[in-house]
């Protein structure tokens, strides 16, 4: 006779660490030509937009209007996520605005990723420091065990 499991136990091993990074994985940026890796991760943004929170692609450039203080349509945004739209490109601060009015942070994590780069939530960069200063204190107190055994070598 199979037992059945309690649901109100937790599973040990189903347990997953926090994701630290943020950014989207290299199957949604896929490879190619960096105007194009560009236009792909707007595209994925403004999707996740419309399936989670239920934002169109009106309701997003209406947003991205508001933050800039200028006009972007809903056309603009079918441009930028063109990647065979060569002549339409998303200016810098667009991207920010498209950040905001989304909620798609994982769109921060690209630019600093094309250099070997990472982004993470402020919560974690304390706790980063914190090992770094671990990691620097137990090289120094290695350095002065090595300096008390040579001298005590000496006497």
């Amino acid at each position: 006779m199979s037992r059945r499991r309690d649901p109100l136990t937790k599973d040990l091993f189903s347990w997953e660490p926090p994701k630290v990074a943020i950014g989207y994985s290299a199957d949604v940026i896929g490879r190619g030509r960096l105007d194009a890796k560009i236009a792909r991760l707007i595209a994925h943004a403004l999707r996740d937009a419309r399936e989670e929170h239920d934002l169109s692609r009106e309701d997003v450039a209406q947003q991205i209007s508001d933050y800039l203080g200028r006009r972007v349509s809903a056309d603009m945004l079918y441009k930028w996520t063109s990647e065979s739209s060569e002549d339409h490109r998303i200016p810098l601060d667009a991207f920010i605005a498209l950040v905001h009015a989304t909620g798609a942070k994982g769109l921060l994590g690209f630019v600093p990723g094309e250099f070997g780069l990472t982004v993470i939530e402020n919560e974690y960069a304390e706790l980063i420091e914190e090992r770094l200063l671990e990691d620097h204190i137990e090289e120094m107190q290695a350095r002065r065990q090595v300096l008390v055994a040579r001298r005590k070598a000496k006497r």
